[in-house]
């Protein structure tokens, strides 16, 4: 299953379920650094902190999918480190049950938490770890809060935050925090009205909406990542 197993061990709500170089000369070799090198480090780094104040069984950072703006998500989570989650959102479209299943197989490969968006059913036929709502849906996701390793769900801002059920979810997407490519995106709160939600917030918080390797670390002690370009470069193939 798509991280499952991992997850289930900690998860406290489903835990009872489941350069000598030998010569006289010695050269110095620089390796060729990949454009996504630095990026990549950055965000494994703010990731790292992220985790230290996340719960043990949420992943420290999202890779959220997009049928426009990651065509190929394969190529991205198969570099993704180990621990991280992959947020798929098919939107409907045709080949959403084969993209599913490749990244759940990658998913168990690399050790990530796949969560579905908004399609219980199809996070069940692939195995996902769990299923992340839209802020509209929360109150459907109650009957499934016992079916799957994670809830997630999106919040707009503290009041939709605020009315947010803690005992169905494990954590919030909060957004728009920095300007977004998103069309759909909101005007950006910033990284100081973030970890004020983070403080009042009885979820924890993944922060959302123009995250990248140059602001990650400004939320890192306050809330997970969560990023579909500012993951989708430094780390597709």
């Amino acid at each position: 299953m798509g991280g499952v197993s991992a997850i289930a061990a900690r998860s406290p709500r489903i835990s009872a379920r489941r350069l000598a170089i030998p010569g006289k000369s010695v050269s110095v070799i620089l390796m060729a650094q990949k454009p996504q090198d630095e990026p990549r480090r950055k965000l494994i780094s703010a990731a790292r902190r992220s985790r230290r104040h996340l719960p043990s069984w949420l992943p420290p950072a999202l890779f959220l999918t997009d049928p426009q703006r990651t065509p190929d998500p394969v190529s991205v989570a198969e570099n993704l480190p180990a621990g991280w989650g992959i947020l798929y959102r098919h939107f409907g479209a045709r080949h959403s049950v084969w993209q599913a299943r490749q990244l759940a197989d990658i998913a168990n490969k690399r050790g990530l938490a796949l969560l579905v968006s908004a399609d219980p059913d199809l996070a069940i036929e692939v195995g996902a770890a769990g299923v992340h709502w839209p802020y509209a849906r929360r109150h459907e996701a109650r009957k499934w809060r016992d079916r799957f390793d994670l809830m997630s769900i999106s919040a707009h801002g503290r009041a939709e935050l605020q009315k947010i059920d803690a005992s169905v979810f494990d954590a919030a997407l909060v957004s728009t925090v920095f300007p977004s490519n998103s069309p759909s995106a909101a005007a950006p709160m910033g990284p100081h009205t973030l970890r004020c939600l983070s403080r009042q917030s009885a979820l924890p918080i993944y922060g959302l909406g123009g995250i990248n390797s140059r602001n990650a670390a400004s939320i890192s002690d306050a809330a997970g990542l969560a990023a579909i370009e500012g993951i989708r470069d430094p780390f597709r193939s």
